[in-house]
């Protein structure tokens, strides 16, 4: 067992199938949680108990979770390290309310990132907090998860690679030891634009809800990873992925790129979930459900923040992207609207137009007091 000064107060921030799985593991691993979430209705059974019940390849237990509060400040107080294992979509809002709180020397962490970063240092600076703290991304969450009712979750997986981005890169050196002593899997990436160009999400999940818009809207319950992903889905996602990494490439990120390929086991590859990955998760029956097609956050997240933000690098970086325009434009149609409207663009982010030497320097440096 580890030695106990190694141990961490951590506040955990969600209500989600990924929130309750990092209260639960990091508890079980001996880590002090804070466990915060909004809606006190949705959190009446826990604030009850303090006790999630985990299941996975072990089987199932309870574990105690430190404290759980619907009170913001109480979680964050002294924590060493908020992590934030919920969707992008929801960044600009907690962003405002977490700004005013963040003290010296803590670590943010989002799970993930979509440089979401940049719109927590910027609340930071609104709110004239000017606490030196550290931001920090990845690419997915570390558990492939999902509640199973109020108290407890299912972990189907955990990630066997995590590359973790820092803002400022210049204190990855500091804050990454600090980061693996609760995720040991963490290894750093050059920044967090670099790792906001390895998540899968946007290359696995667009072509998959839009691709099967008609099951998923006339099924009671309809897997999208497991009936949904056919020959033809995986072609247009190979086809994104390329897009991806013609991106990465002319940003001067090298390998490793993550491909897709390696998370549906071609050759034998790993994904940052380990062999089999894939193959785990429709084995489990977990995402076997009813979809809401318009407001998922497949569609909200993936697309409308994460894919929008690939295609919006893509544009800045003179890199033709006709796939990902061409679902973007059939979720417009979907929905109704211009998804790329409210979506994370490189203007919205304040980086537009910023030349490639004054963004790596943003990106390294972090922005001045």
């Amino acid at each position: 067992m580890a030695d106990w000064e190694a141990f961490l107060k951590i506040a955990v921030i969600g209500g989600g199938h990924g929130a309750y799985a990092a209260a639960a593991d990091l508890s079980e691993a001996g880590h002090e949680i804070r466990h915060w979430r909004r809606d006190a209705s949705a959190f009446g059974p826990l604030l009850e108990t303090s006790t999630i019940d985990i299941k996975d390849q072990n089987g199932e237990r309870p574990v105690a979770i430190h404290l759980v509060t619907t009170d913001l400040g109480e979680a964050v107080s002294g924590a060493s390290l908020v992590l934030v294992p919920l969707p992008s979509t929801v960044h600009e809002d907690l962003a405002r309310h977490l700004a005013p709180l963040l003290e010296e020397g803590q670590i943010i962490l989002l799970t993930p990132g979509c440089l979401g970063s940049l719109i927590f240092a910027r609340a930071m600076r609104e709110a004239a907090n000017d606490a030196k703290v550290v931001f920090a991304e990845t690419p997915t969450l570390p558990w492939l998860a999902r509640k199973h009712g109020p108290t407890t979750v299912s972990i189907t997986t955990r990630t066997t690679i995590l590359p973790t981005g820092v803002f400022p890169a210049s204190a990855t050196e500091a804050a990454l030891p600090v980061i693996r002593q609760v995720l040991p899997e963490a290894i750093a990436a050059k920044d967090i634009l670099d790792v906001a160009l390895l998540n899968g999400g946007p290359m696995i999940h667009p072509p998959l809800i839009l691709m099967n818009a008609g099951p998923i809207e006339h099924c009671d319950r309809w897997d999208i990873h497991k009936e949904g992903t056919q020959r033809s889905t995986r072609s247009v996602q190979d086809a994104l992925d390329a897009e991806r990494i013609a991106v990465r490439k002319s940003l001067d990120y090298t390998e490793p790129h993550w491909r897709l390929a390696d998370h549906y086991g071609v050759d034998g590859k790993t994904s940052m979930y380990g062999d089999l990955a894939h193959d785990r998760l429709t084995a489990s029956g977990d995402w076997s459900e009813k979809l809401d097609l318009y407001d998922h956050r497949y569609m909200r997240e993936d697309i409308q923040l994460g894919l929008v933000l690939i295609a919006s690098l893509g544009a800045a970086a003179g890199v033709a992207m006709p796939v990902a325009d061409g679902l973007l434009a059939l979720a417009s149609a979907v929905t109704g609207e211009d998804i790329r409207e409210g979506g994370r663009t490189v203007e919205r982010l304040g980086i537009a137009g910023t030349a490639r030497a004054d963004l790596r320097e943003l990106l390294h440096d972090g922005y001045g007091r």
